[in-house]
C-alpha cells in the first residue's frame, strides 16, 4: 500500500466522520421499570460519539455555512454543559472552524479534559448571574467573546430553529423502527430535541401524547429557578425552542430518583446514562405501569454513562448529596396548574402551557389555555 494511501485510510474525511451520526438502537426496557409483558422502546441516542446533541451541533453549522452566516474559518462560540460541545467539537473538526465552548464550574473533569483533547478551547465563567444562574453568566461571556473575535458566531442552540430541525432523522429512524407510536417521553433542557422530534412524529401520529421531563428546580415549566445538581435537562432561562404546545404533560423530578433510575438501569438492562437518562426511564416506566398494556412508549435516552462517573455511580459523591436514601415513589405527585406549588420530588401537570402565558394570566386574570387529562387542547 502507497504511503498516501494509508494517510486516506487513517484520516477520514467529513463524510466518514458525520457518518458515525445517527441509527442508534433501540432496547426494549421492562421489568423492573414495568410490571412483566410491558415495557417500553429506549432509543439509545449515546451510542452517536458524543450524545444525542452530535445531530445538532453537525446540523447547526452546516445550515449556517449554507446560509454564509458562518464564513469558512471562522469561530464557533457557544454556551453548553457539555454534550452540545461535543457535537460542535464534532463539527468543527469537520468543518474546519475553531470551536470556544463556554461553561461553568459545574462541568466535569473528565468533559473537560475530553473537549480539549478533540481541540476546542474550554472558557469556566466563576460566578452565576444574579437572576439568570449559570446559564445566563455563560451566554454573557459568550456575547463578550465574540466581540472579541470579528467574524465568529454562535449557534444559541436555545433559540435556533436549526436545533429543532436537526431531530428530523431521529424521528423518522424511531417511525422506521417501530411503525407506530402512542407516546413519545424526552427530557427537556434547551427544547431541541422534543420539539423537533415531536413536530415529526405528531404529523405521522395525529394522537400522538409528548410527556415532557425536567428536573426540580427549572423554569422551563414554570416553576422557579433553584440551584440544580442534575445537568442536561432543566433550565434557568425560558429557551424559545421549546414546543409547549406540543406537550401533553410535563414531569419533573429529583437528583435522588434519577440517580436510582440511572442505577436500575445499568444493574438490569446494562444500557444506562446521565441524570436525563434516569428521569425519563422512570417516568416512561410509570406510563409503561400506568397505560394499556399494548400502548407503545418511545423514550429518548440522550446519552451514555460515561461522564457522570464521577456523580451518578460514585457512591461518595451520591452520599454527600444525599442521592441513595431511598427509592422514589411508586407514581408521581400531581398538581394543576405548572405554578401551583413549588415541587420538590416527581410530580405531574396535564396542564402545560407557556410559563410567559401564566405570568400573563396573573397580570390580567384570564385563565390561559390548557390541555386536560386525555390531551385534548
Amino acid at each position: 500500500m502507497h504511503s498516501s494511501d494509508t494517510t486516506h485510510l487513517t484520516r477520514p474525511g467529513r463524510a466518514a466522520l458525520s457518518g458515525l451520526v445517527g441509527n442508534t438502537p433501540l432496547l426494549r426496557v421492562g421489568e423492573p421499570f414495568a410490571h412483566e409483558g410491558r415495557g417500553f422502546w429506549a432509543k439509545l441516542e449515546g451510542f452517536n460519539p458524543g450524545g444525542i446533541k452530535d445531530r445538532p451541533g453537525l446540523h447547526m453549522v452546516e445550515r449556517a455555512r449554507a446560509r454564509r452566516e458562518l464564513k469558512a474559518g471562522a469561530r464557533i462560540i457557544e454556551s453548553t454543559s457539555g454534550t452540545l460541545g461535543l457535537g460542535l467539537a464534532l463539527a468543527g473538526m469537520v468543518y474546519g472552524h475553531p470551536v470556544t465552548l463556554v461553561t461553568d464550574p459545574g462541568l466535569e473533569m473528565s468533559m473537560t479534559r475530553l473537549l480539549t483533547a478533540y481541540g476546542a478551547q474550554v472558557n469556566v465563567v466563576s460566578e452565576p448571574h444574579p437572576t439568570g444562574g449559570w446559564q445566563q453568566a455563560r451566554r454573557d461571556r459568550v456575547a463578550r467573546l465574540m466581540l472579541q473575535h470579528p467574524d465568529s458566531w454562535c449557534p444559541d442552540q436555545y433559540n435556533n430553529p436549526d436545533n429543532t430541525a436537526a431531530y428530523t432523522p431521529l424521528a423518522l429512524e424511531l417511525a422506521t423502527e417501530l411503525g407506530h407510536i402512542d407516546v413519545l417521553v424526552c427530557s427537556v433542557g434547551t427544547g431541541g430535541h422534543s420539539a423537533g422530534v415531536s413536530r415529526v412524529l405528531q404529523q405521522l401520529y395525529p394522537e400522538l401524547k409528548l410527556v415532557g421531563v425536567d428536573t426540580i428546580g427549572s423554569t422551563i415549566f414554570g416553576q422557579p429557578a433553584r440551584p440544580r445538581l442534575m445537568r442536561g435537562l432543566g433550565s434557568s432561562i425560558y429557551p424559545r425552542n421549546v414546543a409547549y404546545d406540543n406537550f401533553t404533560e410535563v414531569h419533573w423530578v429529583a437528583p435522588a430518583e434519577a440517580v436510582w433510575a440511572c442505577r436500575r438501569l445499568a444493574a438490569s438492562h446494562y444500557a444506562t446514562g446521565g441524570w436525563s437518562v434516569g428521569a425519563v426511564a422512570l417516568v416512561a416506566g410509570w406510563l409503561a405501569r400506568s397505560l394499556p398494556a399494548d400502548a407503545r412508549i418511545a423514550a429518548i435516552f440522550p446519552d451514555g454513562p460515561q461522564r457522570y462517573l464521577g456523580t451518578v455511580y460514585d457512591d461518595d459523591y451520591c452520599a454527600a448529596h444525599g442521592l441513595l436514601d431511598s427509592p422514589p415513589a411508586q407514581e408521581p405527585e400531581v398538581i394543576g396548574r405548572l405554578d401551583e406549588k413549588e415541587v420538590t420530588r416527581w410530580t405531574r401537570c396535564t396542564a402545560v402551557v407557556d410559563p410567559l402565558a401564566l405570568v400573563q394570566d396573573d397580570v390580567t386574570g384570564e385563565k390561559p389555555e390548557s390541555i386536560d387529562a386525555e390531551g385534548d387542547r
